[in-house]
């Protein structure tokens, strides 16, 4: 990360000297050595590699609040890149006073997801983009691209990037490259994995044993510790139910997941399965942002997803181990919500 946004950083503004010529082509990756045969997580993978001129206009566009349509939020409001990639808020505040249905996840390591949006509606980041931009920031790509069009600073920075200038398309690819940079690489866990078995305490490594033997890496597996597959949220005793039981509100439509996509009977109260990278650091949770604390998460979770009544010694445990899921550098706040 620090490589792709200090590269970000130098060609930020299309005055920083980065030149018109036609983007070049870009080194394959680098690999990642295999984990053990018996892992059912793996090591964080390098960021995906982006030309910096098309991340750097990404970058912008992603602060830029004068884009929505009262000018009062960004991709950034809801995704504060200093702190860790979600806001905290239960549902986030969107332009014109409205507010999301379900709540927002990190925008960290989500290149990495194999579906986009809680119901896992996109299987493309640039179409994943479409939701955020109609009902949070309250506009329209072409709305977008008349407000691009219109400043000579947004033509120049596309025009460097793209050889046709400002479309739509082009809007989505610097947005999606963007966060492509938005990786969180070298969590402690990662050294772990790749052979520093020091990296962990006894009772972090405790607690990665009690993960995969209670079953929690069945679903929560690969490199983003989940992101990979769908699951139904209460597969031995009912979420739902139980969230009314403890005061929460009644079953409504954003409760209905993947259903809302497919409306298929089999996929009521299906979601793809988040990601726990950094997740000490992105409360509340769940899709419905109910439960403030990790330790109540793990609690919920043993319960509805595999029918286990956890101990305080054994919840101690687990939430040590996903701390060490708390990958570095998180971005230092850049100052301001950009013009």
């Amino acid at each position: 990360m620090r490589r792709g946004l200090a590269a970000v950083s130098a060609c930020a503004l299309a005055s920083s000297g980065c030149d018109a010529e036609p983007p070049a082509a870009l080194p394959a990756a680098a690999e990642v050595p295999p984990p053990a045969p018996d892992e059912p997580l793996l090591p964080l993978p390098p960021a995906p590699l982006v030309d910096p001129r098309r991340s750097a206009v990404g970058m912008r566009l992603f602060d830029a609040a004068t884009l929505s349509s009262d000018g009062s939020v960004s991709c950034a409001t809801c995704h504060p890149i200093d702190r860790a990639g979600a806001d905290g808020f239960v549902h986030s505040r969107g332009a014109n006073g409205s507010e999301t249905a379900l709540n927002t996840p990190t925008i960290y390591n989500v290149s990495f997801n194999f579906r986009f949006n809680w119901n896992g509606a996109y299987d493309k980041l640039e179409d994943a983009l479409d939701a955020p931009i109609a009902l949070t920031l309250g506009t329209t790509w072409s709305a977008i691209e008349d407000k691009l069009r219109s400043e000579p600073e947004w033509r120049t920075a596309f025009e460097l990037a793209y050889p046709d200038g400002v479309t739509t398309a082009n809007i989505k690819d610097a947005l999606s490259r963007y966060i492509d940079t938005l990786i969180t690489p070298d969590a402690r866990f990662d050294q772990f994995l790749r052979g520093d078995i020091d990296a962990l305490t006894n009772d972090e490594r405790r607690g990665y044993d009690m993960f995969k033997a209670l079953g929690c890496s069945t679903c929560h597996q690969g490199a983003n510790v989940g992101g990979n597959m769908f699951q139904r949220l209460g597969v031995m005793h009912d979420y739902f139910q139980a969230r009314l039981e403890h005061g929460g509100p009644a079953p409504s439509a954003a409760d209905l997941g993947r259903y809302e996509t497919t409306k298929q009977h089999s996929d009521r109260h299906v979601f793809r399965v988040p990601s726990l990278r950094n997740v000490a650091l992105t409360p509340p949770y769940f899709h419905d942002g109910s439960v403030p604390t990790l330790e109540l998460a793990v609690i919920d979770m043993a319960y509805v997803q595999l029918g286990t009544r956890l101990e305080s010694e054994e919840v101690e445990l687990l939430v040590g181990f996903l701390k060490t899921l708390t990958g570095l550098p998180i971005q230092p706040a850049r100052g301001g919500t950009g013009q």
